[in-house]
C-alpha cells in the first residue's frame, strides 16, 4: 500500500537528487534535499485538507490529481509562478523573466520579495476564506467545542465570513497606507496593492469554490436520480445511462483542489528564496516535496484516516487560519518559515492526539455498555 501511494514520489525523489547533483555538486544536492522537506513541513496541512476533498472524487479523479495535478503543481506553481510574478510586477516579458532568473539572481530574488505584499495578500485572503466558512458552519463533531459551538451559531449570518474577511483586509490595507516604498524610481502605495490582491484572492475563492459547491450538490441529486433509476431499470430490465454530471462536478471539485494547493504553495515558493534564489532548485526541491503532499493526500483517504482520526480536519483548518494570518502580517513583517511550519504541525499533531483520546474514549465506552 505504501509503495503503491508513495511510489512515484521516491522516483521523482531519486531523479530530482541526481539531478541537482549534475546541476550544481553535493552543494545543490543539500539544498534540495532542505527544499524537499521544508515543502513537507509546510503543506502537510495541505495534504489533509485535499483528502477531505478527495474522498468524494472516484479513482479516476484521483489519478488526474495525481498526474494532471502534479504537473500543474509542480511546473505550474514552482517553476511558472515565480517567473510570473517577476514578469507582472517588472513589466517584463516572459522570457525576459525567465533569463533574469538564470543570469542574475539577485536581481530576480528581489523583484519577488517586491511582489510579496501582492502574492500574500491574495494567498491569505483566500486561505482565510476557507478558515472562516469551515469555523462558522454547524458541524456534528466539534473538537474545541468551547469555541466552535458559539461560532456555529453567528454562522447562520448570511456572508459572515466575506464581511469579517473584508474587515481583515481593509485593516491589513489601512496599517500598511503609510508604508509607501520607493520601487523603480516609482512611488508604490503598498495599500492600493494589498487592497486589490486580496480582494482577487476573495473573488477567486468565492467563484471556484462556489462552481465547486454548486456542481457537488448537483452530483448528489444525479447520484440519487441514477439510484432511483437503476432501482426501476431491475424492475423493468432496461439498461441505464451513465450520469454525465459526476464528471463536471469532479472537474471543479479538481479545479478546486488546484486552486487551493496554490494558495498553500505561496509560503513555500517564498520561503524557498530563504534558502536559494536558483529558480532550478529551487523547482527541484520543491517538486519534490510537492510529490509528497499529493501521495500523502491519497494515503489518507485510501487509508480512511480522516474517518479514524476525526478532528485532523478540524487541526488543519486552525492551520489554514493561522497561515491566513501569517501571510497577511508578513507583508510588513518578516516571519521564520520555521515557525510557519511548527504552527501546522503543532495544531494538527495536536488534533492528532484529541482525537486518538477520543476514540479511546468511545472504547471505553463501548466496553462498559457491552459488560452492562
Amino acid at each position: 500500500m505504501v509503495l503503491k501511494t508513495f511510489g512515484w514520489s521516491f522516483a521523482i525523489t531519486a531523479l530530482g537528487l541526481v539531478a541537482a547533483v549534475f546541476y550544481g555538486g553535493w552543494q545543490a544536492f543539500g539544498i534540495v534535499a532542505i527544499l524537499s522537506v521544508l515543502e513537507i513541513s509546510l503543506s502537510f496541512d495541505n495534504a489533509v485538507v485535499n483528502a477531505g476533498i478527495l474522498k468524494k472524487m472516484n479513482a479516476f479523479w484521483q489519478k488526474i490529481f495525481l498526474t494532471i495535478g502534479i504537473l500543474i503543481a509542480v511546473f505550474g506553481m514552482r517553476l511558472v509562478f515565480p517567473v510570473v510574478i517577476v514578469a507582472i510586477s517588472a513589466k517584463i516579458g516572459p522570457i525576459e523573466a525567465v533569463d533574469l532568473a538564470l543570469s542574475d539572481k539577485d536581481q530576480y530574488q528581489q523583484l519577488v520579495t517586491d511582489a510579496h505584499p501582492s502574492i500574500a495578500a491574495f494567498g491569505g485572503m483566500f486561505l482565510l476564506m476557507i478558515f472562516l466558512d469551515f469555523i462558522f458552519e454547524d458541524r456534528d463533531i466539534k473538537w474545541l467545542g468551547w469555541l466552535e459551538r458559539p461560532l456555529a451559531k453567528l454562522g447562520k449570518i448570511d456572508m459572515l465570513s466575506a464581511c469579517i474577511a473584508l474587515i481583515i483586509l481593509a485593516i491589513t490595507a489601512m496599517t500598511f497606507a503609510t508604508n509607501a516604498h520607493q520601487h523603480g524610481g516609482m512611488h508604490v502605495d503598498k495599500a492600493q496593492t494589498v487592497l486589490i490582491s486580496g480582494i482577487l484572492g476573495l473573488i477567486t475563492y468565492m467563484v471556484v469554490g462556489g462552481l465547486s459547491g454548486y456542481f457537488e450538490n448537483k452530483l448528489e441529486e444525479e447520484e440519487e436520480a441514477e439510484h432511483e433509476a437503476e432501482e426501476a431499470a431491475k424492475r423493468t430490465g432496461k439498461p441505464v445511462s451513465a450520469v454525465a454530471m459526476a464528471g463536471k462536478a469532479a472537474f471543479f471539485m479538481f479545479l478546486y483542489l488546484e486552486v487551493l494547493d496554490a494558495s498553500f504553495s505561496f509560503d513555500g515558493v517564498i520561503g524557498a528564496f530563504a534558502i536559494t534564489n536558483d529558480i532550478v532548485l529551487m523547482a527541484l526541491g520543491l517538486g519534490i516535496g510537492a510529490m509528497y503532499v499529493r501521495s500523502l493526500t491519497v494515503y489518507l483517504v485510501r487509508q480512511g484516516t480522516l474517518d479514524d482520526y476525526v478532528y485532523l480536519e478540524h487541526g488543519a483548518h486552525y492551520a489554514i487560519g493561522a497561515l491566513a494570518v501569517i501571510l497577511l502580517v508578513t507583508i510588513q513583517y518578516e516571519i521564520n518559515e520555521v515557525i510557519t511550519g511548527l504552527v501546522g504541525v503543532v495544531l494538527i499533531g495536536w488534533s492528532f492526539w484529541s482525537s486518538l483520546r477520543r476514540n479511546k474514549r468511545l472504547e471505553l465506552q463501548e466496553g462498559a455498555a457491552t459488560e452492562a
